[in-house]
């Protein structure tokens, strides 16, 4: 997916999660697709354009919404470099495989949240968090991502460019 696109898809991600995606709550959980556009795009781009553009959306985010500046940024960014070191290792034709590290990389970024709101002294019992919030959030990004990966590579696959040709000197 090329850069600008990845930057044109984040608002209305942002948007789209703000207002509509309020209709397929889950037990109070809904499925963040920034965050998962920002897995999947480290997943088929690699680490380094997995945590340059988990940063860039994540300081969107932050921007967008509020709050602690940098939280969503630097959790986003973790995301998108953690999901970068599957790609080359991990067969990326098989959707199990991306739902799969799709929950590893959100059970990382939000548990990662979850100590960056300790570092700022807002307390939230750690079991409380984990098992309503953290582990419910990465079964339904991946479940999402089931559904919706098989799109995203036929929209990456079409892209002009290839690994590496965006950020490479």
């Amino acid at each position: 997916m090329q850069p600008i696109i990845f930057l044109l898809l984040v608002p209305v991600l942002l948007i789209l999660q703000s207002t509509a995606l309020n209709h397929i709550v889950l037990y109070g959980i809904k499925p963040d697709f920034l965050l998962i556009l920002v897995i999947l795009n480290g997943f088929l781009r690699g680490t380094r354009e997995g945590a340059f553009l988990g940063f860039l959306a994540g300081v969107i985010q932050d921007m967008a919404y509020g709050g602690y500046f940098g939280l969503n940024a630097l959790t986003k960014m973790a995301a998108g470099y953690l999901a970068g070191l599957g790609e080359g290792r991990l067969y990326r034709d098989n959707r199990v495989i991306a739902a799969g590290l799709t929950w590893v990389c959100t059970l990382g970024a939000q548990l990662l949240f979850y100590l960056l709101l300790l570092l700022v002294d807002i307390q939230v019992p750690m079991v409380t968090a984990l098992v309503h919030i953290i582990l419910p959030a990465a079964f339904y990004n991946a479940l999402v991502v089931l559904i919706i990966y098989g799109f995203y590579c036929r929209f990456c696959s079409n892209s002009p460019a290839r690994k590496g040709e965006y950020f490479n000197p």
